[in-house]
């Protein structure tokens, strides 16, 4: 799209991505009746009969398939949800889910059901390195669609599942009994919107939550095995008719999946703080402090698949991780262990923070308490109160160290910051809506904060043997940091070096965090304030930084809501004023939606678009 006209027109665009591959996807929906769980299901997922995500793939340089609208189907309920979710209120929510000329035409620049690219030859595996990724709140699999195309177009798939446990947007559930002839409604599973307050009742409703999660994760690690084995008895059940058969069997034994440790797992927020509690609970299962657990968060049966692949060399990268979810009293057996990353009987295996990408924004950065927390969590030692140098040190068992075994030295995690970025800059919402997220949240350049986070993850690859990527050219290099022998910028990087140097500044805008020496400020966790050792002064503290974040975290959320938030689906389709609006009116919306939303050049273009849709209906009433 020419540049000029798309700052000009009043739909929001993605940027064009910066990898050599063109980018397909697919969206699948499979029963769990067809799935082996590999554990039980948790309360609360009785309705949840399938699993769903979306896959973003590397796609053959011929392909013209048409894109995707980034609002998924049906698009007036997502938007009505949206819009709520932003803080605009239920009637700008409504006039919103009437301007399907704007905010419905958000594509999202992949290719639907395209051909997938045949891995490079020079590849170890002949195989696709493939991730999983979990949503924060208000999210969805289309919600991180840029952050996801992006890293397929250098090479990676990626698999975004849709959390039907409250914190999606709004998500439905197709009902598997449904045929061609008797079509059964979808349950519909609104985004429930919890206080975010320190309290027990308020703990407990996020462990639900991550419970389910979890549950959800296993499932759908299932679901891709059985997509890479090919598997017709479970892939022709797909619940999505967009999908043909074709577009799922290409991916057999395509996907870098098989191996242990071999899969890479990412999340942003809640999705952050999933990827911990899976891969905690998953790899210490048979622990005594995990096993013994009163109400265990996820509990893999010793033949599933999952427990073959989550091993100490699993790596994970963590956008922005919230962790109020990890703090519960149910959660303390989990969070006394180190990511398995740091696993001390493990020495000649455990890579050490190597394996670990953490990136924050400067919002999460400045919250204080919450900063010292996530440093605890990525250390190799969480109950250390202050994280201490000596905590990356192996020292061996006492036979090891009767052999005369050196110590080794773990690498502490790669943690950094993006200067002027908000909580929602690493999901789509920055880029879609730059102005929003300017005035409402104080973050600037999203462009530069995506762009630096996928800068990021790609290098982490890299240094986590993952070779087959495409090397990172100059559109994502434009902070800096990679000079070449010469001094000038680099035209292209096949090791990116600077991206996650722990010693200097050479990136702009990107900051690097030293963990050891924090964590001694770390708020109180559920445990300290039950047992009442909390100060008055403390727990106040922490309520105003919980109600302060919470503005980062969910704009439209108020107190008064209660548990119940964002309107549930009968409510809607009771309180909503339905009429259908006169151009002259559509006209007016339009016009004052897209200035108080976006302000700038698309004023004039508001006004333009205004004036075309009057026009034709003064014709009509002189006619």
């Amino acid at each position: 799209m020419d540049p000029l006209f798309d700052r000009l027109s009043p739909v929001p665009s993605f940027p064009a991505y910066t990898g050599p591959y063109k980018v397909g996807t697919i969206d699948v929906e499979l029963p769990i009746s067809r799935l082996t769980s590999p554990s039980p299901a948790p309360e609360g997922a009785e309705d949840i009969h399938t699993v769903l995500f979306r896959v973003y793939y590397p796609a053959i340089s011929s392909s013209d398939d048409r894109p995707i609208t980034w609002l998924p189907a049906p698009q007036r309920l997502h938007l009505n949800f949206y819009t709520q979710f932003l803080g605009l209120g239920p009637l700008a929510a409504e006039l919103f889910s009437f301007l399907p000329r704007y905010l419905h035409y958000i594509t999202i620049p992949v290719h639907k059901n395209a051909d997938l690219l045949p891995p490079p030859a020079g590849s170890e595996s002949r195989r696709w390195p493939t991730i999983i990724f979990s949503h924060g709140l208000g999210g969805s699999r289309n919600a991180y669609s840029h952050l996801a195309g992006s890293l397929a177009s250098h090479g990676v798939v990626v698999i975004c599942p849709e959390h039907r446990d409250g914190t999606a947007i709004v998500s439905l559930v197709r009902n598997p009994e449904s045929t061609l002839f008797l079509k059964l409604p979808s349950k519909v599973f609104p985004c429930i919107r919890i206080p975010h307050s320190d309290s027990p009742e308020i703990w407990a409703a996020r462990d639900k939550q991550m419970r389910i999660r979890l549950w959800e994760l296993g499932l759908i690690h299932e679901a891709i095995l059985a997509v890479d084995r090919g598997d017709f008895h479970i892939l022709h059940f797909n619940m999505n008719e967009t999908t043909p058969g074709t577009a799922l069997s290409q991916f057999r034994g395509k996907l870098d999946i098989q191996e242990p440790g071999k899969i890479i797992f990412g999340g942003h927020s809640f999705g952050a703080a999933t990827v911990i509690q899976l891969l905690k609970s998953t790899y210490y299962v048979d622990r005594p402090q995990v096993s013994d657990m009163a109400a265990p968060f996820f509990t893999p049966s010793k033949d599933s698949a999952i427990r073959r692949q989550i091993t100490e060399k699993t790596p994970s990268f963590l956008l922005d991780t919230w962790c109020f979810p990890l703090l519960s009293t149910a959660a303390k057996p989990l969070a006394d262990l180190p990511l398995p990353v740091y696993d001390h009987s493990k020495p000649s295996s455990a890579p050490g923070g190597k394996a670990i990408l953490a990136v924050g924004s400067e919002g999460f950065f400045k919250w204080k308490k919450h900063l010292h927390y996530t440093a605890r969590f990525l250390s190799a030692d969480p109950t250390e109160k202050t994280v201490s140098a000596e905590s990356f040190v192996i020292k061996g068992s006492e036979e090891e160290n009767k052999d005369g075994a050196e110590q080794r030295q773990l690498s502490e995690p790669h943690f950094f910051y993006v200067k002027d970025s908000a909580h929602l800059g690493q999901s789509d919402f920055g880029l879609l809506f730059p102005w929003l997220t300017k005035k409402v949240f104080q973050g600037k350049n999203p462009e530069r904060v995506m762009r630096l986070n996928v800068r990021a993850v790609l290098q982490f690859l890299r240094e986590n043997s993952v070779s087959s990527l495409a090397k990172t050219g100059p559109k994502d290099l434009v902070e800096g940091g990679a000079p070449t022998p010469e001094g000038e910028k680099a035209a292209v990087v096949r090791d990116d070096k600077a991206i996650l140097a722990k010693d200097n500044n050479a990136v702009e805008a990107w900051v690097p965090i030293k963990v050891v020496g924090l964590g001694g400020e770390a708020g109180p966790d559920e445990i300290e304030f039950v047992a009442g050792t909390v100060s008055k002064a403390e727990a106040e503290k922490s309520e105003e930084d919980e109600k302060k974040m919470q503005a980062e975290m969910e704009p439209g959320f108020k107190d008064d809501k209660g548990e119940k938030g964002i309107k549930g689906l009968d409510d809607i389709i009771e309180d909503a004023p339905h009429f259908e609006p006169s151009p002259v009116l559509m006209g007016l919306m339009s016009f004052f939606i897209l200035f108080k939303l976006f302000g700038g050049l698309y004023l004039l273009s508001s006004l333009v678009l205004a004036f075309a849709t009057v026009l034709p209906f003064s014709v009509t009433l002189r006619w």
